[in-house]
């Protein structure tokens, strides 16, 4: 429930997210609400206002690195494979309810902005 209140304050452009992370969270959507909470999940991919995006080889060995940089966390391949695609896209703004996000860092040192 946390997290559908706090989508009400996200921007109004498209969210981009990896397959790790709604992997996760058609897992979680499950728990909560079944095949219709799946079901909305995949409409927002479909009218455009989810993009997933697709790591390259290079990226998909940096989750290796960040997970083992964090195993004390420790970090999973979802959160590893956002810290990647911020790195490719250049921003430092994440929609997380995750609090080890403030803990991780990209790789030029930089911290992460957290949404909400």
């Amino acid at each position: 429930m946390e997290c559908v209140i706090a989508t009400k304050g996200l921007p109004a452009q498209p969210l981009v997210t990896t397959w790790p992370c709604l992997t996760e969270a058609m897992y979680l959507l499950f728990q909560a609400g079944g095949h219709t909470a799946q079901s909305a999940l995949w409409k927002l991919r479909k009218d455009g206002k989810l993009i997933l995006l697709d790591l390259t080889s290079e990226e998909t060995d940096r989750l290796a690195v960040l997970m083992d940089k964090y195993h004390d966390r420790p970090m999973d391949l979802a959160d590893a494979s956002i810290v990647a695609a911020a790195e490719r896209l250049g921003t430092r703004l994440v929609f997380t309810l995750d609090n080890d996000f403030r803990i991780y860092r990209l790789a030029d040192g930089s911290a992460l902005e957290l949404l909400p």
